[in-house]
């Protein structure tokens, strides 16, 4: 079991944020400054882990009781199966999830992967209930720990995506607000407001992301800083330009939030290059990887086609290595993975050939 205080401070955060936005509507004689919606959303995972179908009513129970009890505007809780990113048909999506999981060998890779399902789940639920912002919980810590185990996984190219404040390359904007807190702070903090918590089975680490997890607590024991330390310095490393609230929504941010965005240092260029991101994890890949799918010939999706697209790092740990097994793991993707790819592929095709269109030769013209 594992106290969920995190996302319990995030909440309260949000929560106190909409009170005083509503507060300023009440008093404010034109009405003019607006009043946004805030939704907990829960994704159950009891289809990966055996919990007892007890224990996980008691908890939503729970859950919806601290959502009810905040004060006004009302929160609405979503309660979503993470088997429903195949289908709403739950026994259908059940035995294809446990199926998907069951292809990845590897300890890391399968529960990397659920991770990635976990943050598509999540986007679904945003997207199709009209929210346009999505609060996670991470803190320092969790993003000490991000930082070593992606280090070791080979996903340095990729690692300043993952720890902004903002990070707007999903289709619903993500923002964490405690990036900067520790989790033994906001447990203390917890401790002192009274800020109920539930418990939630989330299953033990295991692999790469466990004996990181070992690694980093032994480190605080030793010296209470280290994982700020870790943060901090990989915040030097320079952010990718979807790192900031996208320009379309500049209109609804207030100037407080604008200042606050310029400590990112990124400047707009409409000459950039578009990002390429991996269709599992949705990291940004790097011009090496984007160069090799430039001798896909289609965009046409196949088993190859989607391995290609892949960063490194997933094709290592999640894919199979042999093509039949490929094939049968490509057939089992969700829907949203093979969308992303096709996309992707198309994409990267089109600007790749924008690039280079000076030097290609003409059908009709002369070899010569």
């Amino acid at each position: 079991m594992k106290i969920c205080f995190l996302l319990r401070v995030a909440l309260q955060f949000v929560h106190e944020m909409q009170h005083k936005a509503q507060k300023n509507f009440d008093a404010s004689r034109d009405r003019s400054l607006p009043v946004f919606g805030v939704g907990v959303a829960f994704i159950d995972e009891s289809a990966i882990f055996p919990v007892p179908s007890h224990e996980v009513d008691k908890a939503i129970q729970d859950m919806n009781l601290i959502v009810s009890n905040l004060a006004p505007p009302k929160k609405e809780l979503h309660v979503v199966p993470i088997e429903n990113i195949y289908s709403s048909d739950s026994s259908d999506g059940r035995s294809r999830l446990k199926e998907l999981l069951d292809a990845v060998s590897d300890a890391t890779g399968k529960e990397d992967l659920r991770l990635h399902l976990r943050m598509l789940c999540l986007q679904k639920i945003a997207f199709e209930n009209g929210y346009n912002k999505l609060v996670l919980g991470s803190c320092t810590s969790r993003i000490a720990c991000h930082v070593i185990s992606a280090t070791v996984k080979g996903q340095g190219y990729s690692l300043p995506a993952d720890i902004q404040y903002v990070d707007s390359r999903w289709e619903i904007p993500v923002v964490l607000p405690l990036r900067d807190c520790l989790a033994q702070e906001l447990n203390i903090l917890c401790r002192i407001d009274s800020l109920k918590t539930v418990e939630v089975l989330n299953g033990s680490c295991s692999g790469i992301n466990g004996l990181v997890s070992s690694f980093i607590t032994l480190l605080q024991e030793e010296n209470p800083s280290r994982e700020c330390t870790i943060v901090r310095t990989a915040g030097k490393l320079t952010p990718f330009h979807f790192n900031k609230i996208p320009d379309s929504l500049d209109s609804d941010v207030h100037l407080a939030s604008q200042r606050r965005h310029k400590k990112f240092n990124i400047k707009p260029n409409k000459s950039i290059s578009p990002e390429s991101f991996c269709p599992i994890c949705n990291s940004p890949l790097n011009k090496s990887d984007m160069l090799s799918l430039s001798s896909l010939e289609s965009c046409q999706m196949s088993a190859d086609t989607f391995g290609a697209s892949c960063c490194p790092s997933c094709q290592f740990q999640i894919l199979p290595k042999d093509s039949s097994s490929m094939e049968h793991f490509c057939s089992i993707l969700p829907q949203p993975l093979i969308s992303r790819a096709k996309d992707g592929s198309c994409g990267n095709q089109s600007w790749l050939r924008e690039q280079i269109q000076d030097c290609l030769l003409s059908d009709s013209g002369d070899e010569t």
